[in-house]
């Protein structure tokens, strides 16, 4: 609830360590929680493209404007226990069409992500599960264009792949296990899996097989980074899937993240983050609707609702939309 208290509070104007402060203060208000798991990163505008924004040189200190993406990327620690969850959301109340386009595409990575988890899984597929939904949406907007390949979508897709085009829009990795530690330990052991030396994939914290029981979180992004931009664009491999004129439109805009924090089960997992997720959502709570919602529009999250009562968690159960 934190971060949707966060939100509703949200409008032009307000300087980012004040998103910060709202965000701590619910967290030890309602919930107990004396520390974050750590520095609440409030990046908006084109902040939203350093992806561990808010440290001592960055300290959240921008004023929000009124066509700015927010990412917050913001955790409460709660008896020794980090939680790590980012929401990003337009300052106005309202996605413009490059923003819902670009925030709708991350979503889909991450529905693409959470739909296949379980035990058996590859950490390193689920990446790229990811990349390629970033990809499909960056098609979509025009962003990126077939490069003079044949018109399936997803054998030109498989080529990007193939040139690390992913990387450049997704420069960090999918996720991290979470426990003890916000970065929990275990990533890269003796007898598993080992890093990854291309890029985009050595970025990633793990390479494990996925197993009952693992706690990690599902973070995939897409940002316009100028410097990795300008280096694919004299790529010729990567350059010649790049629509120089339509990228000009998202220069300066930043970026988008979707973080949850999920545990692998028997068979699938379950998403212990219960933040707005669809467009619809978002812009419901930032005008004051209901949350948690009456019903769950988007069941494919896997979200397990609760609600806080005299400083207890209790279930929930919220109906679930049926989708033809």
């Amino acid at each position: 609830m934190a971060h949707v208290s966060v939100m509703r509070e949200c409008h032009p104007g307000m300087m980012e360590y004040q998103l910060e402060s709202l965000f701590m203060h619910h967290t030890y208000y309602y919930g107990g929680c004396r520390l974050m798991s750590y520095t609440c990163i409030c990046a908006c505008g084109p902040n939203a493209k350093i992806l561990h924004y808010g440290h001592a040189g960055r300290p959240n200190s921008r004023l929000l404007l009124p066509n700015d993406m927010a990412l917050l990327d913001m955790g409460a620690e709660y008896h020794c226990y980090a939680s790590d969850i980012t929401c990003s959301f337009p300052v106005s109340g309202s996605f413009t069409t490059d923003q819902r386009s670009i925030y709708e595409a991350v979503l889909n990575a991450q529905i693409a992500v959470i739909q296949r988890l379980k035990p058996g899984v590859g950490w390193v597929d689920m990446h790229r599960v990811a990349e390629r939904e970033i990809l499909r949406g960056l098609l979509a907007c025009g962003v990126l264009v077939t490069g003079g390949e044949e018109e399936d979508v997803d054998k030109v897709i498989d080529t990007m792949l193939d040139v690390d085009l992913g990387a450049i829009f997704m420069p960090h990795g999918l996720g991290h296990f979470i426990g003890i530690d916000t970065h929990d330990v275990g990533g890269y052991l003796e007898g598993h899996p080992p890093r990854s030396s291309r890029p985009g994939l050595k970025k990633l914290r793990t390479a494990r097989i996925m197993e009952e029981g693992m706690v990690i979180t599902v973070e995939p992004g897409c940002y316009f980074i100028n410097r990795l931009l300008d280096g694919a664009m004299q790529n010729e491999k990567q350059g010649r899937f790049i629509n120089v004129e339509r990228l000009r439109d998202f220069r300066g805009f930043g970026g988008v993240r979707l973080e949850d924090n999920v545990v692998i089960t028997a068979d699938g997992c379950e998403n212990l983050t219960q933040c707005p997720r669809s467009p619809e959502e978002v812009l419901d709570v930032m005008n004051g609707g209901q949350w948690p919602p009456k019903v769950d529009v988007l069941p494919e999250l896997k979200r397990r609702w609760a609600v806080c009562k005299d400083g207890a968690m209790e279930m929930m159960d919220v109906e679930l939309m049926h989708k033809a």
